[in-house]
């Protein structure tokens, strides 16, 4: 659950909280100024009749067991007024039986939903009623007792409350939309923040936080710019030791290319040559000495192909005598050749196996191409083009190289239609692949491997910028 989703809806618990405890707090109230009420009205009553009594005792000159015809007519428009709308008072006067009226309910608002009644009920129960003794001359001369009607009690009470809680439930609908459009606002540099994160995942750790007004964020920010700092000069130092790492793999390659040409080169040749030598003088006297000769030089010979290739893989042409262009082209037809010469090699009546066909397409032009950027292509071509024929079985193996544009650098891509699937090869990357990126993470490249247009086999595609990139943070 999202953080502000969470806040929301604490803020309506805490909202419905309140309403309910406002209802609760109102019918309360409400129970007790009807209470009030009753009180009040016996209490009325009593004084009427007190004073009416009085009256008419000192008019007749009655005595105290004549006070009830003090009150003659009990339903008068007199009596009326003492008695509130929706209670009902019974007036016993003494040895006689009660008589009750009650108040209208007309003008207290509509009757109230089943539920709020139950409700009512079941909090508060049926009405006290109140109590009162009417006295004349320090003697009981009746009883008064008033009682709220359960029915007017009920409309009052939810005439009150829905009105109250109606206004409360508007109040809080505000609040609360405040609150939500408030604690959004608040929770916005949240946002920036993980997004912030999400691009240090991708490798973007030149952005930075701006210093928020929140404390805990402000904090946080720090903390990201500092992590985002250290990255950036880690991955700087890790991209710096690469680079030198390539440098140094490049000289012991052509160190150990020349040795191999210097000592094992002359070695074969001289092997060769010796092998010649007795064909030659053994070819009449000795036929199986000779056949044995024809047999080193053969084997001196594909020895001799297999050092020229190994030769070829760890020292490439000179780029800058030859170019970046026809050094590509140069492995392209060296990669042409190989499979030519499997074909060859293979024993007659065998079951034919595809041999892929090697291509290559270059747009714009290489010429202004660094010597630098341009072995570093060379070798992820290279490589590109070895994981290609050794893990799929193409007919065909296109290497695309791209270098129009000097702000983007050099694109490389290499497909081939041999049915292997990127997943796969993602999970499953050896040195090869691991190399490639490696090389292109230090040069502040990107490498991606996917299907091609086709759908079928395997597509990677290098950028290979030029120079590094210009250095500096900027705000996320």
């Amino acid at each position: 659950m999202r953080l502000l989703t969470g806040l929301i809806l604490r803020v309506v618990a805490v909202v419905a909280l309140c309403l309910a405890a406002a209802s609760a707090w109102v019918m309360w109230d409400v129970n007790r100024t009807i209470r009030a009420e009753a009180v009040a009205s016996a209490d009325r009553v009593v004084r009427e009749a007190r004073e009416l009594a009085w009256r008419e005792l000192t008019w007749r000159g009655s005595s105290g067991r004549d006070a009830k015809y003090a009150f003659p007519d009990w339903r008068s428009s007199e009596t009326l007024r003492v008695i509130a709308p929706g209670y009902c008072v019974s007036l016993a006067w003494t040895d006689e039986a009660p008589r009750r009226l009650c108040g209208g309910w007309s003008g207290m608002g509509a009757a109230p939903p089943a539920w709020f009644d139950a409700a009512y009920s079941a909090l508060f129960g049926p009405s006290r009623p109140v109590t009162r003794t009417v006295t004349l001359h320090r003697r009981d001369a009746g009883q008064v007792i008033a009682v709220a009607d359960h029915g007017a009690a009920a409309r009052q009470a939810w005439r009150v409350v829905s009105v109250v809680v109606g206004v409360a439930a508007a109040m809080a609908a505000g609040i609360g939309l405040l609150a939500t459009l408030v604690i959004g606002h608040a929770l916005m540099p949240a946002e920036r923040i993980v997004r912030c994160l999400r691009n240090m995942e991708g490798g973007a750790y030149d952005l930075r936080l701006p210093a928020f007004r929140a404390r805990e964020f402000a904090l946080i920010a720090r903390a990201v710019n500092d992590l985002t700092q250290r990255l950036a000069e880690t991955t700087a130092q890790r991209a710096a030791l690469t680079r030198r790492l390539f440098q140094v793999q490049e000289e012991e390659r052509r160190t150990l290319a020349r040795d191999l040409h210097d000592a094992f080169g002359q070695c074969l040749a001289a092997a060769g040559a010796l092998a010649a030598a007795i064909e030659a003088g053994t070819e009449g006297e000795r036929p199986d000495i000779a056949e044995d000769a024809r047999a080193i030089s053969g084997i001196t010979e594909r020895m001799m192909g297999t050092l020229r290739s190994t030769l070829a893989r760890l020292r490439p042409p000179d780029l800058d005598a030859v170019g970046l262009e026809r050094s590509l082209g140069h492995l392209i037809a060296t990669w042409n050749a190989h499979g030519a010469a499997l074909a060859a090699a293979r024993p007659a009546g065998t079951v034919p196996e595809t041999i892929p066909a090697f291509r290559l397409d270059i747009v714009g032009s290489l010429s202004h191409v660094p010597a630098q950027a341009g072995l570093n292509l060379y070798r992820i071509a290279q490589e590109c083009l070895t994981n290609a024929a050794r893990h799929g079985r193409p007919s065909e193996v296109r290497l695309r190289v791209e270098g129009d544009d000097p702000v983007r650098g050099l694109a490389l891509s290499v497909e081939d239609d041999g049915g292997g699937a990127p997943e796969r090869l993602e999970a499953r990357a050896g040195y090869g692949l691991i190399g490639i990126r490696e090389r292109v993470a230090a040069l502040g490249g990107s490498l991606s491997i996917e299907r091609p247009a086709g759908g079928i086999g395997v597509r990677i595609a290098a950028i290979i910028p030029f120079g590094p990139e210009p250095a500096g943070a900027r705000f996320a």
